[in-house]
């Protein structure tokens, strides 16, 4: 599927929905910004808890848009009984991510595409775990990443588009991207494994994935 094929149905898929994605991402923001606030405890309960817990209800939302389902705000919810799983990937993720940005910069960035479909996995598989879930996303990657890359990239003249409507633009833009970056998991679904990928070189001192 080409990216204009992917961005197409994503812009098909978010019409009427731009509000109620809004809301919901207004509500998040709201509640994050609260626990950030908690003396003591807010820092760790918003990375522990109240952030890994949203972003993986925000991957249920837009799997559930491409579907043709309309969200509600409830749906913001519907994963803090997962909130274990959804940091364990997220940590694991940014960790790995980062132990690879040690060796330079660029082996950072393609590690961080190879492990960007654990996520998506993770909600529609949440029985699999961390570590399968990111297992699995590098065996999707495989041979996509500089079309991620690519795809990517591509927002970049909307992105500064925004920046001179002093952010509102962000409200149509971000559902968007989020709908357009959904339809190109579900795209690469096929290609998913039951088997864990070959063992790869650890980053940095003996550290493995």
């Amino acid at each position: 599927m080409t990216r204009q094929q992917l961005k197409s149905m994503a812009k098909e898929q978010i019409k009427g929905k731009i509000g109620i994605l809004f809301l919901i991402s207004l509500i998040i923001s709201l509640i994050s910004s609260a626990a950030s606030a908690i003396p003591g405890v807010g820092s760790i309960a918003v990375a522990v808890v109240v952030g890994p817990a949203f972003s993986l209800a925000i991957v249920r939302i837009y799997l559930a848009i491409t579907k043709g389902t309309t969200p509600v705000i409830k749906d913001a919810f519907s994963c803090f009984n997962e909130f274990f799983p959804a940091f364990k990937t997220s940590f694991l993720v940014s960790i790995f991510t980062f132990l690879w940005s040690l060796l330079f910069v660029i082996p950072g960035i393609i590690k961080g595409i190879s492990y960007s479909q654990a996520m998506y996995i993770l909600a529609e598989n949440p029985t699999i775990g961390a570590r399968e879930a990111i297992n699995r996303s590098k065996a999707m990657m495989e041979g996509h990443k500089m079309e991620y890359f690519i795809l990517s990239l591509s927002f970049i003249g909307w992105a500064i588009l925004a920046c001179f409507t002093f952010g509102l633009l962000y409200i149509w833009l971000i559902p968007y991207m989020s709908a357009t970056f959904t339809n190109y998991y579900n795209s690469l679904k096929p290609v998913v494994i039951a088997e864990e990928p070959a063992a790869e070189e650890a980053p940095a001192a003996e550290v493995t994935e």
